[in-house]
């Protein structure tokens, strides 16, 4: 990356990147502005690396030049640990109980804005050392990192618990908190509706929330009109969507990418 002044063109790419496809935005930094978003679907089980260079066949502008590139790792190989139980000597043994683990396997973290979490997670080696080769050095980090911490923003000054649900394709993230404290992350592989109805009810019961009380906010790749929105609606009665107004004010963008991308535009 560059550092004088006349060298910056005032371009940051942010590159979202799981086995199952990639998303990307490009942003002017001198005004904050979103310039361009792509989105390009992966055939799973699929050499990653073969996919990766699809994706920039596709999309030549990823190797134009940036002051800043960010990579973000689109897994759930990761756990939150308290910062008065963190230890960077012993990332792996916070992985053990969640995650397979195995000892070549290389283990980061990244440490959640001012709210003393720590998120430990295995960025995807093969992922990383591909995109080392185009973009020569970037900074990476894990998906959830972002989601948790813009969440915990979001429960300010909330007395409440709060549950947000993060819809993807094939799994979703459930993060609970209360006035910017983390009571809870998982996240769920489902297949049908009835798989993601039952993860979610299931969390609640674990909580002790009442589904006829407890607010649960929906955010992610769903919509009002989304089979996931109707199934959640009918057995809890607060459910709606996440209020995405400042990004779609920010990047003057409709609510539906604001939701979609919520991770990538937060970045």
């Amino acid at each position: 990356m560059n550092d004088t002044i006349t060298d910056k063109n005032y371009r940051k790419l942010c590159l979202q990147v799981s086995l199952s496809g990639a998303s990307f935005c490009v942003f002017d930094t001198l005004n904050w502005d979103l310039l361009r978003t792509h989105t390009q679907q992966f055939i799973i089980n699929k050499d990653i690396e073969d996919q990766l260079w699809k994706l920039f066949v596709n999309y030549p502008e990823l190797e134009e030049r940036y002051d800043e590139v960010l990579v973000l790792h689109d897994n759930n190989f990761n756990t939150f640990v308290p910062h008065a139980l963190f230890d960077d000597s012993f990332l792996g043994s916070y992985l053990q109980y969640n995650t397979k683990v195995f000892e070549t396997d290389f283990f980061a973290y990244d440490s959640i804005g001012s709210y003393e979490i720590h998120n430990v997670y295995v960025p995807q080696a093969n992922i990383n050392n591909f995109l080392l080769d185009r973009f020569g050095s970037f900074e990476y980090k894990n998906t959830n990192s972002i989601l948790v911490n813009k969440l915990l923003d979001a429960s300010k000054n909330i007395d409440t618990r709060q549950v947000y649900v993060h819809v993807q394709e094939s799994h979703f993230e459930i993060v609970a908190a209360r006035n910017q404290k983390l009571l809870l992350f998982n996240s769920f592989e489902y297949g049908t509706p009835e798989d993601f109805l039952y993860y979610l009810l299931f969390t609640l019961e674990q909580l002790q929330l009442n589904p006829e009380n407890v607010r649960v906010w929906l955010l992610g790749k769903i919509g009002e009109d989304d089979v996931l929105f109707n199934i959640a609606y009918k057995y809890i009665r607060h459910v709606a969507l996440f209020d995405t107004t400042s990004l779609q004010h920010r990047y003057n963008i409709g609510q539906q990418a604001a939701s979609q991308h919520f991770i990538l535009y937060s970045a």
